[in-house]
């Protein structure tokens, strides 16, 4: 085995040419990309572009008030775009061609990520009130390529969520869990980070995080349970607890963070309201006649 260099330091073009030069790689990797082109891009400008075919619900809540817009969470924010390939290219240069069906099952399961959060897009869109900046051009790249109605769940946190779980199943899988602590820690902190810029930007309401956890609970629920939910949700806006420091250069480790602080009285009201929303999902999810029917019943009861 070899790849012990941080996690954050893993490129973006060399998971997609080795997954696409690989012939076994190849057909997932496409796969992937095509799911993430039709159900994401596709999808939401051609409602953009056509609307009124599938109703779209204001989903802001008082609570978002609270959460200042700070631009410069942007750097954050954009990391979830290589959240997941890191992943790849780690796992690729770690294990090598013994790793691929492993690393071919991600691929996979990336797409069907997409996929299965479409389920609930299909039936309803939703949006927030989204500030137009566009001073930096990160800004400027998310308002002409994102037509923002694709809110619930949120497919970010979602997104984070299944990449540093399968992250950790992935090392656990090989017995190289003991020897990645450090790694499956970062990946961790990056999942928060990320989870909390979100909501910096402007990019999603406090709605949007309990909706994406319970997707999550749904689609991994083996990785992602109530207690990993509960845990996730309390580590919010500060450091967690619980996980050793993050290597030199990692940009999205909470404490290493552009500074932003909220009261803890609003940190704790809107840790509250994600956890009150997730468990009202996941307690009307046990007798839904399919997965998505809280999420699609809570956007069809907004006015």
């Amino acid at each position: 085995m070899k790849n012990n260099k941080s996690i954050y330091k893993e490129g973006f073009a060399y998971p997609f040419l080795t997954s696409f030069f690989s012939p076994f790689l190849r057909p997932r990797l496409l796969k992937t990309l095509f799911s993430i082109f039709y159900n994401f891009f596709f999808a939401q400008h051609r409602a953009a572009f056509l609307p009124g075919r599938i109703p779209v619900k204001d989903v802001d809540h008082p609570l978002d008030g609270k959460v200042p817009f700070v631009p410069r969470w942007i750097t954050i924010y954009i990391d979830f775009v290589f959240f997941w390939t890191r992943i790849v290219s780690f796992y690729l240069k770690r294990y090598g061609r013994k790793g691929y069906k492993t690393v071919g099952s991600f691929i996979t399961s990336m797409g069907r990520l997409y996929e299965y959060a479409g389920e609930v897009y299909t039936k309803c869109f939703s949006t927030t009130k989204r500030p137009f900046y566009i001073a930096r051009p990160r800004f400027l790249m998310i308002h002409l390529l994102d037509p923002h109605l694709m809110c619930i769940p949120s497919l970010h946190v979602m997104i984070v969520i299944h990449a540093s779980t399968m992250f950790e199943k992935i090392a656990k899988d090989y017995n190289d869990d003991a020897a990645l602590q450090d790694q499956i820690q970062v990946m961790k902190q990056g999942a928060l980070a990320i989870t909390q810029a979100v909501l910096y930007v402007k990019q999603h309401s406090v709605n949007c995080i309990p909706a994406a956890m319970y997707a999550m609970t749904k689609y991994t629920p083996d990785l992602f349970s109530r207690e990993d939910a509960v845990k996730f949700t309390e580590q919010l806006f500060s450091p967690p607890k619980g996980i050793g420091p993050a290597p030199k250069g990692c940009r999205v480790h909470p404490s290493a963070s552009p500074k932003t602080e909220l009261p803890e009285a609003d940190k704790a009201e809107i840790k509250a309201h994600i956890l009150t929303l997730y468990n009202k999902f996941l307690e009307e999810g046990k007798t839904a006649k399919s997965w998505e029917e809280p999420l699609v019943n809570f956007l069809r009861k907004i006015n």
